[in-house]
């Protein structure tokens, strides 16, 4: 009979104890009671909290939308038509985050940070939550840094400054997200990131936009965020806010950022439409009680950060379509108190050919104006007022009035301003070019002109400014000083000029 070795056992039990890996885990779990149109109504989960990331069988995520007293309602993500009755849930304890990082640059990808575009996996730096809190008032530093569009209209009466939520309304196909583009276009070579967040469109539209950003070489510095029209709602509701954390981590960075939430009428929609399945109590227009809070923390989101924190910024462009031009309709009043001013479009404009159709009455910038250049202030700065004044005179004259000489020349100015702020699709006017070419309106310089030397004048100041020697001595000294410091300068100029016309 063999001898047991006790010491030898004994040191075996004691390696094994300490080896010995506890595996053990505690989990939140519940069952699918039901599952339809991409919501799941989920029994258990008693710890869930509003916004959490969950698990499904199938690789299936789900975001807690809906906490009730016996069960919680769950949006899904993926192929929502594999998940059935009975299947487990799996809490994580984690709120829903999307990737984030520079490898998105120049990428399209779905609200969930899977690309679209084909050209392979992602790996990003990091992950960020979706719903973030926005910075607090003392985190933040004013608006004192402009954004140019590029868009005369714009940059000289309803100016855009690094951190501002400016809103973009009007009615379809009059030419919102133009301007949202030609913005992205304009930002070449400005070190500003953009991201564009598409809500609701047509994956032809997409493709055009992006094979459109390929073109100007303006994808490098973009993230594409779509969630097309073909897509559940609840990726369109996920959607800005996937956009605004990629937006955030570029700020946090230090970095300029403009983002476009392409448009959050259908991101309203989607939202009534999930919270309606949900069977929240609707309100106004069958929209949910909270409606005005899913715009309100979305757009809180952007601003500019204190030089403490690196002085980054978000620029937020919404935009909103509206109906028969009635801008107080629900969706676009909630929205038009929580931004900073906005550009409306109007029919009547855009229907005459005066492209934008932007109305200068109607459009209003709030804080751009703290950020305008000194220079574009000395030049356009009784532009709204004369062109309100042309508007009225525009319209007496219809009557057949005979007009005194002061009267004439007033109306004839109105219409070479009108002529001036016209400007063609992805047709992008430098800050410089705009300055001259409103000090030369202002100052009688053009008043002799008729509108084809008028538009012929305008292209020889944009080429003269690179070309010409003077031309190139005064574009250094307005972008350097912003302001008109030698007006001897520009007239040599704008008498150079006029010479060609």
């Amino acid at each position: 009979m063999a001898k047991i070795d006790v010491d030898q056992i004994s040191a075996l039990i004691q390696k094994q104890i300490e080896n010995y890996k506890e595996d053990v885990r505690l989990e939140s779990v519940g069952r699918v009671l039901s599952v339809a149109d991409g919501i799941a109504n989920v029994y258990g989960l008693s710890q869930a909290i509003l916004g959490e990331l969950v698990e499904l069988p199938n690789n299936v995520k789900g975001l807690v939308f809906n906490l009730e007293q016996y069960s919680v309602g769950v949006i899904l993500f993926g192929r929502t038509e594999l998940i059935k009755e009975g299947d487990y849930v799996r809490s994580t304890k984690k709120i829903f985050e999307v990737p984030v990082g520079d490898a998105l640059l120049g990428r399209v990808i779905d609200p969930l940070g899977n690309p679209l575009d084909l050209k392979g996996t992602i790996v990003s730096e990091k992950m960020l939550p979706v719903e973030r809190m926005a910075k607090s008032i003392m985190d933040r530093d004013f608006i004192n840094e402009p954004l140019h569009t590029g868009i005369k209209v714009i940059d000289a009466l309803v100016p855009i400054g690094k951190g501002q939520r400016e809103l973009i309304i009007g009615d379809r196909q009059t030419g919102k997200t133009t301007i949202a583009i030609d913005t992205i276009l304009n930002q070449r070579d400005k070190n500003v990131i953009c991201v564009y967040v598409a809500i609701g469109q047509k994956d032809s539209s997409i493709a055009n936009l992006v094979k459109l950003l390929q073109i100007k070489d303006a994808l490098h510095y973009t993230v594409v965020v779509n969630a097309s029209a073909a897509k559940e709602s609840t990726l369109l509701y996920l959607a800005p806010y996937s956009g605004a954390s990629i937006a955030e981590y570029f700020m946090e960075k230090g970095k300029d950022v403009l983002i476009i939430y392409d448009d959050l009428s259908k991101h309203a929609v989607a939202y009534r439409e999930l919270s309606l399945l949900m069977k929240r109590p609707s309100g106004r227009e069958a929209y949910p009680g909270d409606v005005f809070y899913l715009h309100s923390r979305l757009l809180e989101r952007a601003g500019k950060l204190s030089k403490k924190l690196g002085g980054g910024s978000i620029t937020a462009l919404p935009i909103v379509e509206t109906q028969a031009g009635d801008i107080s309709a629900y969706i676009p009043t909630n929205i038009i108190s929580i931004t900073d001013g906005q550009l409306y479009l109007e029919n009547k404009l855009f229907y005459q050919g005066i492209r934008p159709a932007i109305s200068a009455g109607l459009s209003v910038s709030r804080v751009g104006g703290a950020a305008q250049w000194k220079a574009m202030k000395q030049v356009a700065g009784t532009l709204r007022i004369a062109l309100a004044s042309y508007r009225e005179l525009e319209s007496f004259v219809q009557f057949g009035s005979d007009l005194d000489q002061a009267s004439k020349k007033r109306l004839d100015r109105g219409r070479k301003t009108v002529e001036i702020l016209k400007q063609d699709v992805h047709e992008l006017i430098s800050m410089e070019s705009q300055i001259v070419t409103f000090y030369a309106l202002e100052n009688g310089f053009m008043d002799d002109l008729n509108l084809k030397q008028l538009n012929n004048m305008i292209d020889e100041i944009q080429q003269g400014l690179s070309l010409n020697a003077i031309g190139r001595q005064l574009k250094e000294a307005l972008s350097r000083d912003k302001e008109i410091k030698d007006r001897e300068l520009l007239e040599q100029f704008i008498h150079h000029v006029r010479r060609f016309v």
